[in-house]
This record gives structure tokens, C-alpha cells and sequence, in this order.
């Protein structure tokens, strides 16, 4: 599974990004979240990924930060959203007005989003509650802070951790930490 993208940006068209990476462009959906805070063309960038194999595809979807594919990742677990309409809901909303909206249990302001329903936001409401924010486990700031981080939260979901387990062990180590050490320690700690 791909995990994270490092490359240049060969073309932008929302919600459309070509990432070059040695030659072999991807194409990786986004958020317009992410979207509108990438770099211009032909500038480096770096994208975590959601991947989704299906019989007649395989999609990749991209995110700047943890924060938003771990939502992401929430959301479409949910029965009846897919992919798109969790990439129309973090288009729509951010990841703290969703978490907020789904705190104070407020379905109007996740029916503004296109695509969602009275039906689909109730559904969202039930699901999401005590799964978005802190919740998540990441780090404060919700954000990884290093690529070494990053690739040890990687490392250990490869292992069979999920997310919020990698998560709750990365906020255990120090920062500065190696990836080698990093999952070293991880893994003692998940033991």
C-alpha cells in the first residue's frame, strides 16, 4: 500500500493533483483543504496518502496533514460514504468545524455540504461522536511534526498497528528520535 508521495507537482486541477515522483506521475485526489495550501507547479511536495484498491481501480487520495487522513479515514468507514462524498465533506468543512459539528451534534451545518442528506448527516453524527478531535490520538497540534515520525507511524500500521495505536505510541517518544530507534521504542511500548 502507498502511504506517503514525495514529488513534484506536474499539474493541478481540482480536485486533480499530478504528483511526479522519478518519472512516474501519480494522480491523488485531495480536499480542497489541501488543495489550496499546496505549492505551484513544479515545486516539491509531499502528500499522505489513502489508498484504495478496487476491481477496476486503484485510487489514491492525498492529504498535507495526519489530521485530515485520519478523519478521512473515520469517515469512510462509515456504511453508505465513500470516498468522494468523505473528500466533499473535508472540502467542505475542516477538521476541527467537522469535529465541532459533530460534538454539538449539529446536522444542518454537515447538509450544507453537497452530497449530504438529513439522512447521511444523522448517520455521521452517530458514528463520528468520540471519534474525531483528541480522539484521534495524534499528536498535540494534531499534526506529525517530523517525517521521521511520519514513517514511524507508517512503519507500524505496515506491522498491523492501527492509526490510533501508532499514534497514542508516537506521542510517547521524544522528538528528535530516529526511525529506527522510534519504532524500536514503539514497539516495546505496544508490547
Amino acid at each position: 500500500m502507498i502511504g506517503r508521495l514525495t514529488g513534484l507537482i506536474a499539474e493541478k486541477s481540482p480536485p486533480l493533483v499530478l504528483v511526479d515522483v522519478g518519472g512516474v506521475g501519480y494522480e491523488v485526489d485531495v480536499p480542497m483543504s489541501t488543495f489550496y495550501n499546496l505549492p505551484g507547479l513544479g515545486e516539491k511536495v509531499t502528500l499522505l496518502i489513502h489508498q484504495v484498491v478496487r476491481e477496476d481501480a486503484h485510487l489514491l487520495y492525498g492529504f498535507l496533514t495526519q489530521e485530515e487522513r485520519a478523519t478521512f479515514r473515520e469517515v469512510v468507514k462509515i456504511s453508505g460514504v465513500g470516498p468522494r462524498t468523505a473528500l466533499s465533506i473535508l472540502s467542505g468543512l475542516s477538521v476541527a468545524d467537522l469535529a465541532g459539528a459533530v460534538a454539538r451534534q449539529e446536522g444542518g451545518r454537515l447538509q450544507k455540504v453537497p452530497g449530504i442528506g438529513k439522512k447521511t448527516a444523522e448517520r455521521l453524527l452517530l458514528e463520528l461522536k468520540g471519534k474525531l478531535g483528541p480522539d484521534l490520538g495524534l499528536p498535540a497540534g494534531g499534526a506529525i511534526a517530523s517525517e521521521a515520525q511520519a514513517d514511524i507511524v507508517q512503519a507500524l500500521m505496515a506491522l498491523g498497528y492501527n492509526e490510533k495505536d501508532a499514534a497514542a505510541a508516537l506521542k510517547k517518544l521524544p522528538a528528535d528520535i530516529s526511525v529506527s530507534e522510534g519504532i524500536k521504542l514503539a514497539l516495546k511500548g505496544l508490547g
